[in-house]
């Protein structure tokens, strides 16, 4: 059968792009492995500018309406201070993007259905439990996959790779990914039963050996991330890791993070390495990615969701400009993405330094960053980057100057 789109991958960017462009018109199949979305310790906090991108593709309605939960306020704990006045010169998050409180959290599981059912109702051919065996892309692209026993061929002038990291449709199209060396491990556990902490309030900190993020979603339920040496790869195995894992929060530099220690796991702990991967040129003949099938940003800036969103947006506004039978041009995405990632990556190498190394060298090194910019609140743009889009801080932050200035004064 013949469409105008055919998508890989029913996840976040895939049935978000399903929805935009089915209600612009086209026919569109997307094409979903799963039966049933599951805890993956997936993304689940979504930028200021990130929500501004699912406004402007006329989704972020449909989110808060599905439970999306702002955050509006961010402190950062730290061993080397006062953690009284870290809470009062907390800082406000809805300054970053025009009309957006602050970030927006929804469980990833919840997402995810919420976005495949409006691909649905929007008119898209959307499919579970399927297993693509095949994908040709050039001049006349097609998809093989098998649902409910039989085999299946569609055909449409475009695929769109939004199957992940380990995307078929990228390896197909030879569009090679680069990686950098990994920093650090960082785990994830979704928490509930939380209480008493403040749930428009965000948090990160180092004590010791151990470096900590909490996003609440509204409730009682709090996500959780903590980061540790790359030698210490068993830390929080084992049937009792979860609880290992929460006791590592108590801290006396953070003590609102009892709270999260009491709490309950709700979900499963996962361990995987904080790196970068990039691609130079996300499409091909046939064939364009978006989310992480195109590259993915150190996982400590917490963007996934947000590139995915600009991705969609960039995406389908170059799709919904493209005349009947013309090969839409990807060069201008291309072009906006290699960038992104860039600053992106910048800026998450220096979070990962300042955040997520625990040695003498490193605690000092932190506390003379956080002592400087305190007079220099310019040395802490590389944050504002994360929350107001790599763009909206000036091009020479993300420089070998500025990093110097930062990690070594």
């Amino acid at each position: 059968m013949a469409y105008d789109l055919i998508i890989v991958g029913g996840g976040i960017g895939g049935s978000a792009l399903a929805a935009t462009m089915a209600k612009a018109g086209q026919s569109v199949l997307l094409l979903e492995k799963s039966t049933e979305y599951e805890d993956r310790v997936r993304g689940e906090w979504i930028a200021p500018w990130g929500v501004a991108e699912t406004k402007r593709l006329g989704l972020y309605d449909l989110l808060k309406g599905a439970g999306g939960h702002h955050i509006t306020s961010h402190v950062t704990y730290d061993e080397s201070y006062d953690p009284d006045l870290a809470e009062q010169t907390a800082l406000p998050l809805g300054i970053f993007a025009e009309g957006v409180p602050g970030p927006l959290t929804i469980g990833h599981p919840h997402h995810c259905q919420t976005l495949f059912d409006e691909a649905v109702r929007a008119g898209a051919t959307a499919l579970r439990g399927v297993t693509v065996t095949d994908v040709n892309l050039g001049a006349s692209p097609s998809v093989t996959y098998e649902v409910d026993g039989e085999a299946h061929t569609a055909s449409a002038p475009l695929v769109v790779g939004a199957e992940g990291r380990q995307s078929l449709v990228r390896k197909e199209a030879g569009i090679p990914l680069h990686q950098d060396k990994p920093h650090h491990w960082f785990a994830g556990l979704l928490v509930e039963g939380v209480d008493g902490w403040e749930d428009t309030r965000q948090a990160i900190g180092t004590e010791g050996n151990f470096g900590f993020l909490a996003f609440p979603q509204g409730g009682d339920r709090v996500r959780v991330y903590g980061g540790y040496a790359l030698d210490e790869k068993g830390r929080f195995a084992g049937e009792d890791g979860a609880r290992k894992f929460l006791d590592a929060f108590r801290m006396r530099s953070a003590p609102a993070n009892e709270a999260l220690a009491a709490g309950k796991p709700a979900g499963p702990l996962f361990s995987y390495f904080n790196n970068d991967s990039w691609t130079d040129e996300p499409f091909a003949e046939g064939c364009v990615l978006i989310g992480d099938a195109a590259g993915w940003n150190d996982p400590i800036n917490g963007l996934g969701l947000s590139i995915t969103y600009r991705d969609v947006r960039i995406v389908s506004d170059i799709l919904k400009a493209t005349a009947g039978g013309a090969a839409p041009d990807f060069s201008s995405y291309a072009e906006e993405r290699t960038e992104r990632m860039r600053r992106l990556r910048f800026a998450g190498q220096l979070q990962a330094a300042l955040d997520m190394e625990f040695s003498e060298d490193a605690r000092a090194r932190r506390r003379s960053y956080h002592e400087r910019r305190a007079a220099d609140p310019a040395l802490g743009l590389h944050g504002f980057a994360i929350m107001g889009g790599p763009e909206s801080v000036p091009a020479e932050i993300f420089t070998e100057a500025h990093r110097e200035k930062v990690l070594n004064g």
